[in-house]
C-alpha cells in the first residue's frame, strides 16, 4: 500500500503550491495553515514509509517506458530528513515571514523546492531525477532572493550561475551515459554498466557527475557560492539549504550514482577522489569560518566543513564508513537547521546578526540561548549528543581502514569547530548586553517551538546508537542499500 502512496510525496506540495495562491490573497493565514498542512502531512506520510520497499510504475506503465519511484532504505532516511525539517522550517515562518511582503508567494516556492527534493530522492531514472532536481533548484534561487534587497539579489544571481553550470554538467554527462548503455532508468543502466566495464566515454561522465553534484553539495572546490546564498536567505530557507538541500541534490544523488549505478569496485580512484573532497572541505571549511562576524556566514561555512565528513565517511567505502557518514548527514541536517533558526530568531529580535553588536542574550532570549547551546556542543562533536556519536563512527572508520592521519584531521577539525562556536556563544549570549539591546525579548511561540523539537532530537537522535553503532535505526538499512552495490536486476524488458 505504501507504495501506492509515492505519488504523494510529489502530489502534495505540487497541489498546494498551486492552490496556495488562488486562496490566501485576502485571508493571509490560510498560507500559513495549508502550507503546514501539507508539510505534516508529508512528515507523516515519510514515518510511515521507514519499512517500505519496491518501485511504484506511475500511470501503469512499465520499466523503462514509464516513470519509476523508487522506495529503499537510503530513499526513506532521505524522506524522512527532508520533510521533518520542512515541517519545523514552516513552523518557524509562521512569525518570521511576516516581515516579508508575500508569504503565499514564500509558501508556494517552499512546497516546490521540497516536491523537487523528495522527486529526487525517489526517481528511479535518472532524467526524472534531473527534472526534479530541477524543480527544487529553481526554487531555492528565488527563495534566496526574497527579501529582494542588493545582498540578496546579487547572492542568488550567483547561486543560480554555478547553479546552472552544475546542471549543465549533470546533463551532458546524462547524455554521454545514454548514448553508451541505451536507457534512462538507473537499474537497467547500472546492468549494462556492470555487464560491458567502463570506457572512457563513461568515465568522462563520471566526472561531469563529481564536478556537477559536487557543485550542488558545495564541496570543495566547488562551493563559491554557498557562503553567500546560505546567509542571505531567509532563516528558515537557510536552515532548508544547509539542512537537507545540498545533501538531497548532491550527497545524495553521488552517492546514489557512485555505489548503485556506476559502482565502486568498477571505479577504484572514485572513492579516493570524494575522501579528497572531504578533507579538503573539512579544513578549507572550519578554517573559513573562524574568523566570520556575521553568525549566518559562520554556521554557512561551516556547512562546507561538515559536508566534508559526509564525504569522508562514505568515501571511505567501508561499511562502518558508510554508516558513520550517513549518520553524520542526518544529524549535520538537525543542528544545522537548529543552528540558521537561532541565527533567525537572534536577528528578528535584534536586527543584526553582527556578533559584535551582540552580547547578553542568554538572559533576554533564554530559549534562543539554550538551544543554540546545544545545537554548538552538537556540531563541535561533545557527548552525548549526536554529532559526537556520528563523528566518532567516521573516526573510528578512518582508524579501522588504516588512514590514521584522516582520523587526525577530523578529529584537529572537531577542536577548530569548538572554538568557533565557543566564540559564538561567547559574544552573542554570555558577554554584557551592547547598547540598544535593552529592550531585547525572546522569539514568538512557534520560532521557540521548532527550535526546542530540533534541539531535543540533537539528544533524541545520539540514542540510535543503542540499536548498534554498526547499524543505527533507519541508518543502517540506508547504509545497506550502498553496501550492497549495483541495483539488483532491473524489472522489465
Amino acid at each position: 500500500m505504501m507504495i501506492n502512496w509515492l505519488p504523494l510525496f510529489v502530489a502534495i506540495p505540487l497541489g498546494t503550491a498551486f492552490v496556495i495562491p488562488m486562496i490566501a490573497k485576502r485571508l493571509r493565514w490560510v498560507s500559513d495553515l495549508l502550507g503546514n498542512l501539507a508539510m505534516a502531512a508529508l512528515a507523516a506520510l515519510a514515518f510511515l514509509a521507514i519499512d517500505g520497499q519496491g518501485i511504484c510504475h506511475i500511470g501503469s506503465w512499465p520499466t523503462p517506458l514509464g516513470i519509476d519511484l523508487r522506495l529503499d532504505g537510503l530513499s526513506a532516511l532521505m524522506l524522512v530528513t527532508i520533510n521533518l525539517i520542512g515541517l519545523l522550517a514552516t513552523t518557524f515562518s509562521v512569525p518570521y515571514m511576516e516581515r516579508y511582503t508575500s508569504k503565499l508567494r514564500y509558501y508556494s516556492l517552499f512546497l516546490f523546492m521540497v516536491a523537487g527534493m523528495n522527486g529526487v530522492v525517489l526517481a528511479g531514472d535518472i532524467f526524472n531525477l534531473y527534472v526534479f532536481m530541477e524543480i527544487a533548484a529553481i526554487s531555492s534561487y528565488a527563495l534566496v532572493a526574497f527579501g529582494c534587497e542588493h545582498e540578496e539579489l546579487e547572492a542568488s544571481f550567483k547561486y543560480a550561475v554555478l547553479g546552472s553550470l552544475a546542471s549543465s554538467f549533470i546533463l551532458m554527462g546524462i547524455a554521454l551515459t545514454y548514448g553508451i548503455t541505451g536507457t534512462l532508468n538507473m537499474a537497467h543502466m547500472a546492468a549494462r554498466i556492470s555487464a560491458t566495464g567502463m570506457d572512457r566515454t563513461l568515465v568522462l561522465a563520471l566526472g561531469m557527475f563529481l564536478c556537477g553534484f559536487g557543485l550542488k553539495a558545495a564541496l570543495v572546490p566547488f562551493h563559491a557560492w554557498l557562503p553567500d546564498a546560505h546567509p542571505s536567505a531567509p532563516a528558515p530557507i537557510s536552515a532548508m539549504l544547509s539542512g537537507v538541500v545540498i545533501k538531497a541534490l548532491g550527497i545524495y544523488v553521488l552517492a546514489r550514482l557512485a555505489f548503485n549505478v556506476f559502482g565502486v569496485d568498477l571505479n577504484p580512484h572514485l572513492l579516493r577522489i570524494v575522501r579528497l573532497l572531504g578533507l579538503v572541505s573539512m579544513v578549507v571549511g572550519v578554517f573559513l569560518a573562524i574568523g566570520q562576524w556575521d553568525m549566518k556566514r559562520l554556521f554557512a561555512y561551516h556547512s562546507i566543513s561538515q559536508i566534508g565528513y559526509v564525504a569522508l565517511g562514505i568515501g571511505l567505502g567501508t561499511p562502518l564508513g558508510i554508516v558513520g557518514g550517513l549518520f553524520h548527514m542526518i544529524n549535520h541536517s538537525v543542528f544545522k537547521s537548529l543552528l540558521f533558526l537561532n541565527a533567525g530568531a537572534v536577528e528578528y529580535a535584534t536586527e543584526t546578526r553582527d556578533l559584535k553588536k551582540l552580547g547578553g542574550l542568554n538572559r533576554a532570549m533564554p530559549v534562543t540561548a539554550q538551544t543554540s547551546l546545544v545545537a554548538s556542543l552538537s556540531i563541535a562533536g561533545i557527548p552525548p549528543l549526536n554529532g559526537f556519536w556520528s563523528k566518532l563512527i567516521i573516526v573510528l572508520a578512518c582508524v579501522q581502514a588504516g588512514h590514521y592521519w584522516l582520523a587526525l584531521a577530523a578529529v584537529i577539525v572537531s577542536l577548530l569547530t569548538l572554538a568557533s562556536f565557543l566564540k559564538v556563544q561567547r559574544y552573542a549570549f554570555f558577554e554584557a548586553a551592547k547598547a540598544g539591546l535593552e529592550r531585547v525579548r525572546e522569539a514568538p511561540l512557534l520560532m521557540r517551538t521548532a527550535m526546542l523539537a530540533l534541539a531535543a532530537l540533537c539528544a533524541i537522535m545520539a540514542l540510535m546508537v543503542l540499536t548498534g553503532m554498526e547499524s543505527p535505526w533507519l541508518v543502517g538499512p540506508a547504509a545497506n542499500v550502498l553496501n550492497a552495490g549495483v541495483f539488483g536486476t532491473p524489472l522489465g524488458p
